[in-house]
C-alpha cells in the first residue's frame, strides 16, 4: 500500500510544480531576480546562460528531500516529493531546452497539436523583453487561446508546409 501512496506523492507534487513554477517564474524571475532570467528573454551568444543558474537553484530542494527522505527513516514521504520535484525538473528540461529552444538536436519540431500550442505559448512569452507585461509564465499548462491559434493554424494550413499561420 505504501508504494501507491508513493506514487500518489510523487504525481502530486509533478502537478503542484506547474503552479510553483508559474508562480516562481512570474514573481522571482520576473521580479527580483531578473538579471539572472534576462538573458534568457535578450540572447546573447554562447551556449550557457545566467538563467541556466536556476536549474540548480530548483535542484537543490529536489536533492534535499531526496537525501533527507533517504537517511531518515520512515520519512518515504519526502523522498517522493524530491522525486517529484526531480521528475517536473526534468519534464520542464525535455520541453523548454530540447523541444522549445532547441538547445540539444534531440528531437526535430513536431507537428503534434499540444507541442506546437506550446511551443507558440513560449514565443508570445519571448516577445516581451521585459522583466514587465510578460506572459504565459507556466510550463507545461496550455492556455485555451494557445490551443485555439494552433488548431486553427492547422485548418489554415492543411496540406502546406508552414510554421505558423498569420495572427487572424
Amino acid at each position: 500500500m505504501i508504494v501507491v501512496y508513493y506514487i500518489g506523492v510523487v504525481l502530486g507534487v509533478f502537478l503542484l510544480m506547474e503552479g510553483i513554477t508559474w508562480c516562481t517564474h512570474r514573481w522571482v524571475m520576473h521580479g527580483f531576480l531578473w538579471y539572472l532570467h534576462k538573458d534568457h528573454h535578450e540572447v546573447e551568444p554562447g551556449f550557457f546562460e545566467k538563467n541556466d543558474a536556476f536549474f540548480v537553484i530548483f535542484a537543490i530542494p529536489s536533492f534535499l528531500c531526496i537525501m533527507f527522505g533517504m537517511q531518515t527513516p520512515g520519512m518515504w514521504w519526502l523522498h517522493a516529493i524530491g522525486f517529484g520535484i526531480m521528475a517536473y525538473g526534468f519534464a520542464y528540461f525535455l520541453i523548454h531546452d530540447v523541444i522549445i529552444h532547441q538547445r540539444f538536436k534531440w528531437f526535430s519540431r513536431s507537428n503534434n497539436t499540444y507541442i506546437r500550442a506550446i511551443r507558440w505559448a513560449h514565443k508570445m512569452h519571448h516577445k516581451h523583453l521585459g522583466k514587465d507585461d510578460g506572459e504565459s509564465f507556466g510550463m507545461l499548462y496550455v492556455h485555451k487561446k494557445y490551443w485555439e491559434k494552433v488548431l486553427r493554424d492547422k485548418q489554415l494550413m492543411k496540406g502546406k508546409k508552414v510554421a505558423y499561420a498569420p495572427e487572424s
